[in-house]
């Protein structure tokens, strides 16, 4: 079974070893000798952090059409460096997969019945993956990675003060966010720079699990009280958003990452600790969590709707928008629609309840099967399994030597987590401020990938069960 498993997940492959034998990759680095003699790209790694963290502090404050021209430009930069690589340099497992997603999502593009704004669907997510792959490259210098995320954290600071600032000053609604009927029908629901306070509760969830990780990847009292007060600052901020599928993310990614934190300490603990920190955590985390909704009654109130089914207003147009997003499914099941809002603007309308028009599918699974198919949905949670498995035999390599930065890729994965909880129940993440930051998880992961020694890779092979030969 664990033969089968570190197939499935590309464990045993020697990625490097077999680009230099493609001839399409060797053909793509053609530039590599000019690479030497060029003083621009012996900066590529600063240059590549540059453009990236340009899409991540503008991102809450700008238009996405200027995100957009800053994705253009990571996407030209990017294939000038993939020209002027190694072939399978930072060839990772993530990356293939991704490749085998963007090629359905391609066939699923010339198949839809609405081509062209699946094209300008499809555009969207080409970029985007670029982004990925320029960020798994940058992201693996441990001083560029440290960097980046400071530079996330500090914007994510200012878009939670000025969040904290709406609540306090006051907020005009720019929608009906809480059900007219409930008793928090007038409380102030902040969305700060990012107009939607269910955008806003995605977005702050990267920069709560990445800051609760600094106060120990950080060196200096006064770095981790910093972090101490980011963290605190951002989760004050996601309370206020009332955002019932950003607070499942929370709950989510932070049971994922004490689980991951405790097991990461457990390393200098006694057997009992060893054994019973995990279950004693988690129960320490749901009284904290049940003491929080018995005494908080906006967040008793909030979480209790959850379960008031079609009493609820949000939750009577999501289940009227999933019944129309599941007959969607039912018509095409195979490689959808294609990808991208417009193709589901296009389509939606001729399954729509009446009043219940909507702009995406309230869930990523949804959203997902609905573009690509079921096909493009189970590549998708291939890559989600692949991701998680490279990132755990990563932490376990890190963690026997007890490097630091083990912290970023605990809280990578916890962001993952808890951003796809999320996701369950909204789309928001298909917004630029948040796919940004989804795919800087990914690439977090991506850029801790070591891969096995060929010989190591060959002898394990060679020692795996195999079948008597005829």
């Amino acid at each position: 079974m664990d033969s089968v498993w570190q197939s499935f997940t590309f464990s045993r492959c020697v990625l490097t070893d077999w680009a230099r034998r493609s001839f399409l990759y060797r053909v793509l680095s053609s530039g590599e000798p000019w690479r030497a003699s060029s003083w621009l790209l012996q900066w590529a790694d600063p240059l590549g952090l540059v453009l990236v963290a340009l899409v991540l502090v503008l991102a809450p404050f700008v238009s996405n059409a200027l995100i957009g021209v800053l994705l253009l430009a990571i996407a030209a930069f990017w294939v000038m460096l993939a020209v002027t690589e190694a072939p399978g340099q930072g060839l990772t497992p993530i990356h293939l997969l991704l490749t085998l997603y963007w090629a359905i999502a391609t066939v699923a593009t010339v198949f839809s019945p609405v081509r062209s704004v699946a094209l300008e669907g499809w555009t969207k997510l080409s970029l985007y993956l670029i982004f990925f792959g320029l960020m798994a490259r940058v992201l693996r210098s441990p001083r560029l990675r440290n960097g980046l995320i400071t530079t996330y954290l500090l914007t994510a600071l200012v878009v939670s003060a000025y969040g904290i600032r709406q609540w306090f000053l006051g907020a005009t609604a720019l929608a009906t966010w809480v059900d007219p009927t409930s008793p928090l029908a007038d409380t102030t629901r902040v969305y700060s720079y990012l107009g939607n306070p269910n955008l806003l509760g995605g977005y702050l969830l990267p920069a709560i699990f990445l800051g609760g990780v600094a106060m120990f990847a950080w060196e200096g009292w006064g770095c981790k009280a910093l972090a101490l007060f980011m963290t605190a600052i951002n989760t004050l901020c996601i309370g206020l958003t009332l955002s019932r599928g950003a607070w499942i993310g929370l709950v989510a990614g932070g049971l994922v990452l004490v689980v991951l934190l405790l097991h990461w300490w457990s390393r200098h603990w006694t057997p009992f600790w060893r054994t019973w920190a995990i279950p004693l955590g988690l129960l320490a985390l749901a009284l904290v969590l049940a003491v929080g909704i018995i005494t908080v009654e906006p967040l008793r109130l909030r979480i209790f709707s959850m379960f008031e089914g079609r009493a609820d207003s949000s939750n009577n147009f999501r289940l009227n928008v999933w019944a129309a997003v599941l007959e969607m499914i039912r018509d095409r099941p195979i490689l959808g629609i294609g990808p991208g809002n417009d193709a589901f603007n296009s389509i939606y309308p001729l399954y729509q309840r009446p009043r219940y028009t909507a702009l995406s599918a309230y869930s990523v699974v949804l959203e997902l099967a609905v573009e690509t198919g079921f096909i493009g949905l189970s590549c998708f949670f291939w890559m989600l399994v692949t991701t998680w498995t490279q990132g755990w035999v990563a932490l376990q390599r890190l963690r026997q030597g007890g490097n630091a930065q083990g912290y970023w890729l605990m809280g990578a994965i916890a962001t993952s987590v808890g951003l796809l909880s999320h996701g369950l129940v909204d789309t928001v993440w298909y917004r630029p401020q948040i796919s940004s930051l989804w795919w800087l998880q990914i690439a977090l992961v991506a850029s801790y990938y070591q891969a096995p020694p060929a010989r190591v890779a060959a002898a394990e092979v060679a020692a795996s069960p195999e079948l008597p030969p005829p």
